[in-house]
């Protein structure tokens, strides 16, 4: 099942840059992050109130450890998805979005070294490739 979520993932991510890129046109990046983020709050405690989950929002509140670091990555979205935005103003959809994606090779490199992930060969031949990919597709 993850796949499956996976792929809807980089699907809707794909639409993100380009709604984005055509929302930005006229408009101040950091203030449409804003609203896009509050838009995605609201959506999102929509979903967590029709699946009948509210009352566990209360229970991440008690659990101070995982609390700080849920705000760490809060933090750390809000400030990608700043730069994001900042970079598409800027920048073509077909060069920011790959660079973008090589928060894959970070997030691998991080897994490695802070989680303890094993690394396969196989798979650290696919992290350089994305890698590789990513700066030649954004190659002007």
């Amino acid at each position: 099942m993850w796949l499956i979520y996976a792929l809807l993932s980089a699907a809707t991510a794909a639409l993100v840059a380009v709604f984005g890129k055509i929302g930005l046109k006229d408009v101040d990046a950091n203030s449409a992050t804003a609203i896009r983020a509050v838009i995605m709050a609201l959506f999102l405690l929509g979903v967590v109130v029709v699946q009948g989950k509210f009352t566990q929002l209360g229970e991440i509140f008690t659990q101070k450890k995982a609390l700080s670091f849920i705000v760490l990555s809060g933090v750390a979205g809000a400030l990608s998805w700043l730069f994001y935005f900042l970079a598409l103003k800027g920048g073509k959809v077909s060069q920011v979005g790959p660079i973008d994606k090589l928060s894959v090779v970070l997030a691998v490199l991080l897994a490695f070294f802070f989680l303890g992930e094993r690394i396969s060969w196989i798979n650290s031949a696919g992290v350089a490739l994305i890698a590789i990919g990513a700066i030649l597709v954004a190659w002007k």
